[in-house]
């Protein structure tokens, strides 16, 4: 089954598979096969083509994909020409939400930066 270009995964649970694209979760997938009234434990390859059409078009009317991420992207860009501190974060490449960064923050940084030990050899036995 594919929705707006992405091929839903073919041997998960309906509930899982709409998570595949970006901008659906878990709780809007719920919602989406509760509102289409589709059992979320059927897979995708068991659909019929009236279920598949049903759920296409709710999910079409949603903002997901593309459009979402360019909106996201927007959404920084504004931050960081207004100057704002969120938005020198984003363009530092640092966690934007108050996190601590003396520790921790591999997703922002990337995993790049390796911590070191305490910064001594061990003796060696004599």
């Amino acid at each position: 089954m594919r929705i707006l270009g992405i091929t839903l995964p073919e041997n998960r649970r309906m509930e899982f598979a709409l998570t595949a694209i970006y901008g659906i979760g878990r709780s809007r997938a719920k919602h989406i096969l509760q509102v289409t009234k589709v059992d979320g434990s059927i897979k995708p390859k068991d659909l019929t083509v009236e279920q598949e059409n049903t759920i296409r078009k709710l999910v079409e009317s949603y903002k997901i994909e593309g459009d979402l991420k360019r909106e996201v992207a927007g959404n920084i860009k504004r931050l960081k020409d207004i100057k704002t501190y969120r938005g020198s974060r984003h363009a530092r490449h640092l966690p934007a939400r108050g996190q601590r960064t003396k520790t921790n923050s591999r997703t922002v940084r990337g995993n790049v930066r390796k911590t070191m030990g305490s910064g001594r050899r061990k003796e060696e036995k004599k």
